[in-house]
């Protein structure tokens, strides 16, 4: 079976940086392009960041870019958000999930992906 599997959350001091980490069983991680998003109570999930099948190109939501970085390492089968410079509206549950991975709108959730982990937790104390 598919699972993916996030971790890294925790709670962090404004202006201080988390790395996130997904982990990928039960899929051809190396086909698909990744994706992360975060959700907060009563709102939309969103993209925050994602990342082609090898790595290749990235692709990021505007809203202060700069702080977010995806990488991926496919022998392991995991892809990362690094989180620099918390905020205290990054507060959220951040989730990983396969892309469409190809054409203009290559960053969008994939329409055959109907998964979502518990995703991880990131608080932000001021």
């Amino acid at each position: 079976q598919v699972q993916l599997v996030e971790s890294g959350g925790g709670l962090v001091q404004a202006g201080g940086s988390l790395r996130l980490s997904c982990v990928a069983s039960g899929m051809a991680f190396n086909s698909y392009a990744m994706g992360w998003f975060r959700q907060v109570p009563g709102k939309e999930r969103e993209l925050v960041a994602a990342i082609t099948q090898l790595g290749g190109s990235t692709y990021y939501a505007d809203f202060d870019e700069g702080r977010f970085t995806i990488s991926r390492i496919n022998v392991k089968s995991t892809v990362y958000l690094q989180i620099h410079s918390l905020k205290p509206e990054d507060p959220a549950v951040y989730y990983c999930a396969p892309t469409k991975g190809s054409g203009s709108a290559w960053y969008e959730p994939s329409d055959e992906w109907n998964y979502w982990g518990q995703g991880t937790q990131v608080t932000v104390s001021s």
